[in-house]
């Protein structure tokens, strides 16, 4: 017997609201308004127009935090052919603004979700560089601060496409980013740390490595953050 479908929380249903009225045209004036509004508001827009976190890593690659029309206007006339935005699940009026803009702009945009707080599976890392293989460069890799998810998908850029060293290639979560590895988000380190304890003279290639002895679960439950950065990322700085 079939059963009736679960009921959605309050939460579950204010969640899927937010989702969907952003991830609709912006019709109107009203949308539009609503939308600039929430950017600069709810989603820390503002910050943003003081620091962008952005930063050119390479001829064909920059990263930052999120974007406004703007800045991928300046960015345009830099070259840039591709943007790739790594929140996922974004319930903000700066996702259709975004998307707005590369289309308007003939800018390729793409969705690759990665989380600050939990290592990429194996096919994840795999997809990405089927991605990498794909774009049209220069290219802009952004999350919501520009600090881990962006670090942890531009450390696997540099290594994976660029063929930059591993141990160098890591540096892109790094404090120059404002990437926190004592804290929750520092779990995303131990994939790099992991390879270079079993390769400390990279001899394995790290997508061979990814395929064949990679186990993020075992990572991280041995992953421990400290009490001062579980408060900066979590309270302090409240990242995504």
């Amino acid at each position: 017997m079939t059963q009736p479908p679960r009921e959605l929380t309050t939460y579950e249903r204010e969640r899927s609201e937010r989702l969907n009225r952003w991830r609709k045209p912006l019709l109107t004036p009203r949308d539009r308004w609503g939308a600039w509004t929430n950017m600069m508001l709810s989603d820390h827009g503002f910050i943003r127009l003081v620091y962008l976190n952005l930063h050119r890593i390479s001829p064909n690659a920059w990263r930052s935090a999120q974007p406004a029309p703007w800045d991928i206007r300046r960015l345009a006339r830099k070259g840039l052919k591709s943007i790739i935005n790594l929140r996922g699940g974004q319930s903000y009026g700066s996702l259709p603004l975004e998307q707005e803009t590369c289309e308007q702009l003939g800018i390729h945009f793409e969705v690759f979700v990665l989380r600050s707080r939990a290592l990429p599976a194996a096919e994840d890392v795999l997809a990405a560089k089927a991605l990498f293989d794909r774009l049209e460069y220069p290219v802009l890799f952004h999350c919501k601060s520009g600090a881990d998810r962006a670090g942890m998908m531009c450390a696997l850029y540099m290594a994976l496409q660029e063929g930059v060293p591993v141990r160098k290639a890591r540096d892109q979560l790094g404090p120059r980013y404002g990437h926190i590895r004592h804290g929750k988000t520092g779990v995303l380190d131990t994939l790099f740390d992991a390879y270079l304890t079993d390769q400390p003279d990279e001899t394995m290639p790290l997508l061979d490595w990814i395929e064949n002895r990679y186990d993020p679960k075992a990572l991280t439950e041995s992953f421990k953050p400290t009490g001062v950065g579980s408060f900066l990322t979590e309270t302090l700085l409240r990242r995504e």
